[in-house]
């Protein structure tokens, strides 16, 4: 037998599936797990100590928004300390392609990485191919968004696309799966996707299940509407045969605390019919997303320049105001561009409020005005129970809705990016005991790899891509938090990517071995 090039010995094997862990080493040649044998029995060119640890496939993100960063930062290292090797990017409908108009694609999602791109590209193939050039030291799926769609076609406009614009954007949905994308997804709470009407949606969706691609759908409504919209995401699959994935699944405000059951139940009973539908969720109780999403549909009419002309319009701006719910003490600034209101990243709109002697919906529309349009927010809105009751339920991912990939910088991003997995498994799975750590893991490997249509990934066998994670139950842990959020999290010890040591005792390698998964053409 050839030399193996990299043996981790001394481990407990949970292999994804949710089976209990076994004491065995696990032999890697090139990028490809090439033997699993009883403990001592392999030698390679490499060693891994995990002799009191277990030995994981690596965690897969299935609801990633880190398309939009990896190229400012590639080395991925808040990815890399919760033993994530692949990220599922494209989500809530937001996508950097088709860009037929960049600038409108960035603005679109001015809340995540968008400066951290290239945008040297128009379609899916040349993304992957800038992003491989930027050597990101993680793997990253893709899928395509209806708001790139809907741009690229129609641009921003609130109203239904024409015949000949669905059709474009089929024929756009399409050569994205030509080139690999594994998904199509939507945001329907955010414009311009929420300007599609349901049988817009479906007629995509009939098109991504012909293609084979999964559908994830950030849902046209997660408060007072969720049963609603958790029904017509269902209605969607039912009709057109997709394989339907709702994301982060959750309950805001508290009026609405507790839906999520009748949500679960819906998603139960579409199963047992033979609808093909799961869940991910992340494991806190507050969301984060752009300022822009809590506004009236028709507000973002046009894209963000005609908002910033409506908020200059006195009566306008009144309007708009008088149609925005929100709950100013739960809403935290995270992230500003420079402007007059910087310095309150952190503080909630009512503190900025109180200062400026402002309602709530007039002080968020006063930021958005001062700040470009360009505001991210982190909304405290949701119930431990409920989260609890998702992340059990045995069809749910574990997903960050993340994109910070730097260990340190400015603003106060949302804690997932840095501590999701840990979280899950120091808390949930260890703390708690709401979880076995074998499910847990399973949450986040063979799971999300079966969405995301990855069949050589998510589960630790002879053949399959070595994705592995070396971590110690008993310390990993999440140490970022709302108030202090640029913490790594600890308890993972070595990270292997395609067969390369990314992470070794805890610290980087400097080896960048990930790569953009194409899908097998259609």
């Amino acid at each position: 037998m050839t030399e193996l090039d990299l043996v981790i010995t001394g481990g407990n094997l949970l292999d994804g599936t949710g089976a209990a862990a076994v004491p065995a080493d696990v032999g890697v040649r090139g990028d490809r797990i090439a033997a699993i044998a009883p403990p001592g029995a392999l030698s390679g060119a490499e060693t891994l100590d995990a002799t009191g640890h277990v030995v994981t496939p690596g965690f897969i993100d299935l609801h990633s928004h880190a398309d939009f960063s990896v190229q400012g930062h590639p080395g991925a290292d808040t990815c890399l300390y919760q033993g994530v090797t692949t990220l599922v990017g494209g989500n809530c409908g937001f996508s950097p392609f088709p860009a037929k108009d960049p600038e409108s694609l960035r603005r679109a999602a001015g809340f995540m990485g968008r400066d951290e791109l290239r945008w040297d590209w128009t379609g899916f193939r040349d993304y992957a191919d800038s992003v491989d050039r930027a050597h990101p030291a993680v793997n990253l799926v893709a899928q395509v968004g209806l708001n790139a769609l809907r741009i690229a076609a129609l641009g921003y406009d609130e109203r239904a696309a024409t015949p000949d614009e669905l059709a474009a954007m089929r024929r756009l949905l399409e050569r994205a799966a030509e080139e690999g994308v594994a998904g199509f997804s939507s945001g329907l709470i955010y414009a311009p996707g929420c300007y599609a009407p349901p049988h817009e949606v479906t007629e995509l969706a009939r098109t991504a299940a012909r293609l084979g691609l999964l559908y994830s759908t950030h849902m046209r409504n997660e408060a007072d509407r969720l049963i609603d919209a958790v029904t017509e995401a269902l209605a969607t699959a039912r009709e057109s045969g997709v394989r339907l994935e709702i994301s982060h699944l959750k309950a805001m405000g508290r009026d609405n605390h507790g839906k999520v059951h009748e949500a679960l139940r819906l998603i139960d009973e579409a199963r047992a019919e033979g609808v093909d539908v799961t869940a991910d969720v992340y494991p806190y109780t507050a969301s984060s997303t752009t300022l822009t999403s809590r506004l009236p549909g028709w507000a973002l009419d046009g894209g963000v320049d005609r908002l910033l002309d409506r908020l200059a319009d006195t009566e306008v701006r009144r309007r708009i105001a008088a149609e925005t719910r929100i709950d100013p003490d739960a809403i935290v600034l995270a992230q500003l561009p420079p402007g007059p209101y910087s310095a309150w990243i952190g503080r909630s709109l009512a503190e900025l409020g109180g200062e400026l002697g402002l309602g709530g919906a007039e002080t968020a529309l006063e930021v958005l005005a001062a700040h470009n349009g360009s505001a991210g927010i982190v909304n405290h809105a949701m119930a431990e129970d409920d989260m609890r009751a998702v992340l059990s339920h045995p069809h749910v991912s574990v997903a960050s809705d993340g994109w910070t990939l730097r260990p340190s910088g400015t603003g106060r991003p949302h804690p997932r990016s840095f501590g999701t997995f840990a979280r899950v498994l120091g808390r949930y799975a260890g703390d708690a005991r709401l979880l076995t750590l074998a499910d847990a893991v399973r949450k986040m490997t063979s799971l999300p790899a079966s969405r995301a249509g990855l069949t050589d990934r998510g589960r630790i066998r002879e053949g399959l891509a070595a994705d592995l994670v070396v971590l110690d139950p008993g310390t990993v842990r999440d140490i970022s938090t709302f108030d202090d959020p640029w913490n790594l999290a600890t308890g993972v010890r070595h990270v292997v990517v395609n067969g390369t040591a990314a992470l070794r005792d805890t610290a980087l390698t400097g080896n960048r071995p990930g790569r953009v998964l194409r899908r097998p053409r259609p």
